[in-house]
């Protein structure tokens, strides 16, 4: 049986609270987190902590507006390669682990081998990272690449 299952399975409503809370705003105090899912603070934190333990918590981050810092364009890239063996596509997800620019990478099927999210300052900094990165690997057989025009809905909440 798939571990993350098992996992999901020791999730209680309690747990399901504190989630639910910290993915709308993981900076609050223990104090504040456990008045609002009703709960003792020792009781909050020693569930955080176990939430952390298990792995259900990856991380607590600060998501920052990108048109704030300079990085204003947005693509989708679809990565085709030429030789799909399981070394090779690993291969290629190290090398965009490597490359700030991208921000999510994805096997996916059917369809393309790769679904890449990137963001860049311009169309001068994309097409250089299309160089640097796919140009110059000869596994890449296609780039097809989307560029969004308009956000209207980013979320990083997932529903538990």
């Amino acid at each position: 049986m798939d571990e993350s299952v098992d996992e999901l399975n020791l999730l209680d409503d309690l747990d399901r609270r504190i989630l639910n809370v910290l993915q709308m705003d993981a900076a609050q105090t223990n104090a504040d987190l456990a008045q609002a899912v009703h709960a003792s603070a020792p009781t909050c934190l020693r569930r955080v902590k176990r939430l952390v333990e298990l792995g259900v918590i990856e991380k607590q981050v600060a998501i920052v507006a990108p048109q704030k810092v300079g990085a204003r364009l947005t693509a989708i890239v679809e990565i085709t390669l030429d030789n799909q063996a399981a070394e090779r596509q690993t291969e290629f997800e190290k090398l965009v682990a490597d490359e700030p620019a991208v921000l999510q990478c994805y096997r996916v099927s059917p369809g393309p081998d790769f679904v890449l999210m990137v963001q860049v300052a311009d169309m001068p900094a994309y097409n250089a990272l299309v160089h640097r990165l796919f140009a110059a690997h000869a596994n890449v057989r296609n780039v097809k690449s989307f560029f969004s025009i308009h956000r209207s809905k980013f979320e990083t909440r997932i529903a538990v």
